[in-house]
């Protein structure tokens, strides 16, 4: 269980490689990484997004195939190529009027350190970085790829009284 009143939560941000894919990505014969999307994370992103929270991915990568699977979630705030995660972190909260207290962030290795330091819930899956760890609030205890965005979005949906609450749980 999470320790935070997670009736304050607003919004979530997700990394991309290693939060909502696994921490390993084979090379296409095109020399693109080949990425991993969690079917269960995907159900929960998308309920979260017709409940009405904020959802955001901020990522290093650039990739066509991440735009198109989140889109076709519901999510429209995609950051992609992002090298400095913190600044396009603090835009999206200005633009979008959130607090930081009202943010959970997931992340999993350095670049998503100072973000992270910065939120009122930075979270991580069970694979992060030490050093992301340490400065974690909560510990999933999935791994990158493997339900970690599930884990959070449910316990967040549920403590608002959101998860199956409506005819939105039971659709796509």
């Amino acid at each position: 269980m999470i320790n935070y009143d997670l009736s304050r939560i607003r919004a979530f941000v997700f990394d991309v490689d290693g939060v909502l894919s696994m921490n390993n990505i084979s090379i296409g014969h095109d020399g693109q990484p080949q990425r991993t999307a969690n079917i269960k994370d995907g159900y929960a992103l998308q309920l979260a997004v017709k409940s009405g929270l904020k959802v955001a991915i901020i990522t290093g990568g650039r990739s066509s195939a991440v735009r198109e699977r989140y889109m076709g979630l519901g999510i429209t705030d995609i950051f992609q190529g992002v090298s400095v995660k913190v600044d396009a972190y603090s835009e999206w909260l200005l633009r979008e009027g959130l607090k930081e207290e009202e943010v959970l962030y997931m992340g999993d290795d350095i670049p998503d350190y100072e973000a992270m330091s910065r939120c009122g819930l930075p979270a991580c899956p069970a694979d992060a970085a030490p050093e992301i760890r340490d400065i974690a609030r909560y510990i999933s205890p999935m791994c990158g790829g493997m339900g970690c965005v599930r884990d959070v979005i449910e316990q967040v949906l549920r403590a608002q009284g959101l998860w199956m609450s409506d005819e939105h749980a039971f659709e796509w």
